[in-house]
């Protein structure tokens, strides 16, 4: 009796992608490679340039897929709910896969995805009465509250020790207790953040609308 041979799965794009984002999750930019991410499919590198022509072209690839279920179909509701979920949801996408947050961070290119989100933003801010200009500085200012927040965690910055902050800052006395509530104070932080943002557009759009 013959045994059949195992066989490789079948190479795809979305099988590329998949690994590809596993190691960059583990290890990295750095940690991706054409040569390592074949090895990690048992393939070789030359059949991975018949999908992608570059590294780049996957890593753009890649930023697409993590950005997919980016929210911006709120702005239909009013201005303020659509800066709310686009960036809320685009904080969640960030923080999933914050490795690839350099990639992310780059001006929009010609991906045609990330130009129609900020179409979609930029042209839910001017239909609902914001001036050009203002509105490219509002979606210019909820992302650059968006990528800090992705970016740096407060809360992971301050150690478990309550020793450490007893006896010489005593307004920092339970700064120790930070850390265990790390995700939450970081999450509730940036909704902070939103909410004053909003509010100080919201007198600026109140002014505009009276003609001041």
């Amino acid at each position: 009796m013959t045994v059949a041979r195992p066989t490789t799965a079948k190479l795809d794009q979305s099988r590329i992608r998949a690994a590809a984002l596993a190691l960059v999750d583990a290890e990295g930019l750095d940690g991706l490679s054409m040569r390592r991410l074949a090895a990690a499919l048992d393939v070789t590198a030359a059949s991975l340039y018949f999908h992608y022509a570059t590294k780049g072209d996957l890593l753009e690839a890649l930023a697409s897929d993590v950005l997919a279920d980016v929210d911006t179909s709120a702005f239909t509701l009013g201005w303020e709910e659509g800066l709310r979920a686009w960036a809320r949801s685009l904080r969640a996408a960030l923080a999933a896969h914050p490795r690839l947050v350099p990639v992310i961070a780059q001006a929009p290119g010609r991906r045609a995805d990330a130009l129609q989100r900020a179409e979609d933003v930029h042209g839910g801010l001017v239909d609902a009465g914001w001036p050009p200009r203002e509105a490219t500085m509002i979606g210019a200012a909820a992302k650059y509250l968006v990528f800090g927040a992705a970016t740096a965690s407060f809360a992971a910055g301050f150690a478990a020790e309550p020793e450490l902050y007893a006896d010489r800052y005593p307004h920092l006395r339970d700064a120790h207790r930070i850390a265990a509530l790390g995700e939450q104070i970081d999450r509730e932080s940036f909704d902070y953040a939103l909410d004053r943002l909003v509010e100080g557009l919201r007198g600026r759009y109140a002014a505009l609308r009276h003609g001041s």
